[in-house]
């Protein structure tokens, strides 16, 4: 009785020793989030508006400041549509687990399984491509395909097909082992639920409104618009504050597609807690449990949730970001509380939610916005051309409505203000751009100033006539093989050169493959920036390494043995 009277004692000390850690979490104050939202709005220009909801044991409560756009008083609230994103993508990984429940498909499924007999997916080294690897980014497949191109850069997903999905993974050549590590990819989430929408036998739309949205009542969140919701959307906006138009996600749509509101994600939120009681919450357990590293500290990833471990006390969450919204929503399953921010701009929510999650996680430190110089226009004509910062990367300098525009080749037009008669800054991001001018007087150039980094652009005489000189050549194959490999650049940084349809890639970690193009046996240019790859070959003609010439510099990659 004694040795059991130890053992209750010893459970009970236990107890004690992790509630201290749920029971002192504490929201801040209500005039501290009030503040946040206020600041974020006016002092530091960071949106139009926010609508911050948090859920608990206790119910769940709504603040938000702002408007839903700067040509409207109207303001944001709890039942203001914004595009989530990204979020989305755990919305597919229920379907997936809940699917998987029910006997209906297995994680461990092979891709090729739901896909026509024609498409031809791609596999490495004897493994394959599984529905689990989709949902846990560690498929192998980039974050997008290469023929993604957008005919309308404000809405890059609307043309994307079907057909242009099965062309890609028919061509795609893996550049690392099937689940060797995470890469987060949008096409590889887009795909699954595409997969989960083919087994259904119905659209995407339908499938997530049948088994997710309409169990837990979620009626304002959908990817199409009936003209009722419409009135409630939100206006999104770039970085600048301009308004920008929305994004239509078809193929894709397991990626980014959801529209939703405060009060209809915490109800999503409380469900993934088990404070809403459902059906769905064995498959939604499922989906917050770790499946993966992410490289990235301690995170790891579920399907599709990221797992933050917080001192033995992991947040579960999920950001989101469209051409014009920024979305967060994340909770605490030990402390069963929920947290929802959602902006009309690009500018961030993370810090925030992590922040009212865990006020220990401090707010990300903000500058204060440049102020706007008064000068004439009248300069604006002098400016107005193309600049070539590499040979198929122009810069498009355009006035309008006396406001001075510049775009990169593939984006959108963004608008540069004024800090100086020859200096320009962006609000959309941080970056800078100078006007050069020679002797004479005569605009000569501009220079980007970015992250640390200035781009030289050359201003051409002529639009469409390139500046470029270099020539391209044409090399054997076996001659391009010669190549592929891996080159470590810095210990966090890895060439990975591979071969698609005759064609050099080079693909720098946390980047999208680029082609590089031949000049002479072993040295390649890039279009997309101006830089050149040379690869140093040892005397039995095999590669050992590469240089990398850009911006003045030279930069050696030695090559890893695998």
């Amino acid at each position: 009785m004694v040795k059991l009277n130890r053992v209750i004692l010893a459970v009970f000390l236990f107890l004690l020793t992790q509630l201290p850690v749920f029971a002192s979490q504490e929201l801040p104050s209500k005039s501290e989030i009030e503040q946040i939202l206020k600041e974020r709005v006016e002092k530091y220009e960071q949106t139009v508006g926010i609508v911050v909801g948090i859920v608990n044991e206790e119910g769940s409560k709504i603040y938000s400041y702002g408007k839903s756009s700067t040509d409207s008083n109207k303001k944001v609230d709890g039942d203001t549509l914004f595009e989530i994103g990204s979020i989305t993508k755990t919305f597919t990984s229920t379907l997936l687990a809940d699917m998987a429940a029910g006997g209906e498909v297995d994680l461990d499924d092979s891709v090729t399984k739901y896909l026509p007999s024609s498409v031809k997916v791609p596999s490495r080294n004897g493994k394959e491509i599984t529905l689990r690897h989709l949902a846990t980014h560690t498929s192998g497949l980039p974050r997008m395909p290469d023929n993604f191109k957008p005919a309308d850069p404000d809405n890059p997903y609307a043309d994307y097909t079907v057909e242009d999905m099965y062309s890609f993974l028919s061509g795609c050549t893996l550049t690392r082992d099937i689940g060797e590590k995470f890469e987060y990819s949008n096409f590889g989430a887009g795909l699954l639920g595409h997969i989960l929408s083919l087994k259904a036998g119905t659209d995407y739309e339908t499938l997530v409104t049948k088994r997710i949205l309409k169990p837990l009542k979620m009626k304002s969140t959908v990817i199409t618009l009936s003209p009722k919701l419409k009135k409630r959307m939100a206006t999104g906006h770039n970085g600048g504050l301009e308004a920008v138009s929305n994004w239509d996600i078809s193929t894709l749509e397991g990626a980014g597609a959801l529209r939703s509101t405060a009060n209809d994600m915490l109800k999503y939120i409380a469900a993934n807690l088990g404070l809403k009681k459902t059906k769905l919450f064995p498959a939604m357990q499922k989906t917050h449990e770790p499946q993966a590293d992410t490289g990235t500290g301690k995170a790891k990833t579920g399907l599709a949730w990221h797992i933050l471990d917080n001192d033995s006390n992991p947040l579960v969450l999920h950001g989101g970001g469209t051409g014009g919204f920024r979305t967060f929503a994340g909770f605490n399953p030990a402390g069963r509380t929920g947290v929802v921010v959602l902006t009309n701009s690009t500018k961030g929510a993370d810090d925030i939610g992590l922040h009212l999650l865990d006020p220990e996680k401090p707010l990300m430190e903000l500058k204060l916005p440049k102020k706007e110089a008064v000068i004439s226009t009248e300069v604006y004509k002098d400016y107005i051309g193309e600049y070539e910062l590499a040979a198929e990367r122009i810069f498009t300098v355009t006035e309008k409505d006396s406001k001075l525009y510049v775009q990169l080749t593939g984006q959108a037009a963004l608008h540069v203000f004024p800090e100086s008669e020859s200096k320009f800054f962006l609000k959309a991001v941080d970056a800078q751009i100078s006007f050069v001018r020679n002797d004479e007087g005569r605009v000569t150039h501009l220079v980007l100033h970015q992250m640390g980094v200035d781009q030289r652009a050359e201003k051409r005489k002529e639009p469409g006539v390139s500046l470029n000189k270099r020539k391209e050549i044409t090399l054997r194959p076996e001659v391009l093989k010669r190549y592929v490999g891996e080159y470590q650049l810095t210990p966090q940084a890895v060439f990975s050169i591979t071969i698609n349809d005759n064609k050099l890639f080079a693909q720098l970690t946390g980047q999208p493959a680029f082609q590089i193009f031949p000049e002479t046996e072993n040295q390649f240019f890039l279009k997309v920036v101006n830089a050149q790859i040379r690869f140093n070959l040892s005397d039995a003609g095999e590669a050992e390494s590469l240089i990398l010439f850009q911006n003045g510099r030279e930069m050696p990659a030695q090559k890893i043995d695998k």
